[in-house]
């Protein structure tokens, strides 16, 4: 195997991991209240997250770099951002009722590996089954509308029931159905993120409807799933 292509192929897991230190910076940014950073952070692994899978497809890092599992980093990696971070955020933001807060954010560690470690996450046609454990998203959606503690504490409570309830919730990508209204919700959502973020998680109630309306259809598209 020629040095160039194992280099290019090591380059791809480092990208991966990379993701490991966008979580460790948003981990600092919350730890000190900046919310707004945190969620860049988290933002920017999001990125990293949809674009090193095609690139290690493109590049054959499997077979160029066996000794590597590129499915167990991108599960580290994810488990951190996805759930770790977004867990501590909601644990200590104020979002919930104090004799909540650190319980909630165990239930969703908990439940969060478990469901990581789910081999049948997927349906056969690619849809989560349950909640995702995208708890950076629902964190995002809480810091955002500021629901009351007792509401927000019900939202993560449902969120963590639902994890491993027997519904199906759209992959954005790799779900068929309405796949290219999917990916259209997901630019515009990610624009009105941008937006809401630049305003300091405070957007007002135009910017903020629209990613509760676009958060609404990509949960209808797996509700209305036929099981």
């Amino acid at each position: 195997m020629p040095p160039s292509e194992q280099f290019r192929a090591f380059a791809v897991h480092v990208l991966t991991a990379g993701g490991a230190a966008l979580a460790l910076l948003a981990l600092f940014y919350a730890a000190h209240g900046r919310w707004t950073a945190m969620f860049v952070c988290l933002g920017v692994a999001l990125i990293v997250d949809g674009i090193d899978g095609p690139l290690a497809r493109r590049f054959k890092v499997t077979e160029t770099l066996p000794r590597w599992s590129g499915d167990v980093l991108d599960l580290v990696v994810d488990f951190v951002t996805y759930v770790f971070v977004p867990a501590y955020a909601i644990a200590t933001g104020d979002l919930l009722p104090p004799m909540l807060a650190l319980p909630a954010g165990v239930v969703i560690v908990v439940t969060g590996a478990i469901y990581f470690a789910d081999g049948d996450m997927k349906t056969a046609d690619n849809y989560f089954r349950g909640f995702p454990t995208l708890w950076n998203a629902a964190a995002f959606y809480l810091f955002l509308l500021r629901l009351s503690p007792w509401l927000a504490a019900a939202v993560v409570g449902l969120l963590a029931i639902l994890t491993f309830a027997p519904i199906k919730f759209v992959h954005p990508v790799r779900v068929v159905r309405l796949r290219m209204v999917t990916l259209a919700a997901l630019v515009l959502w990610s624009i009105l993120a941008i937006v809401a973020l630049l305003r300091d998680l405070a957007p007002g109630p135009w910017v903020a409807g629209g990613l509760v309306a676009i958060a609404l259809y990509l949960v209808g598209v797996g509700l209305t799933e036929k099981r």
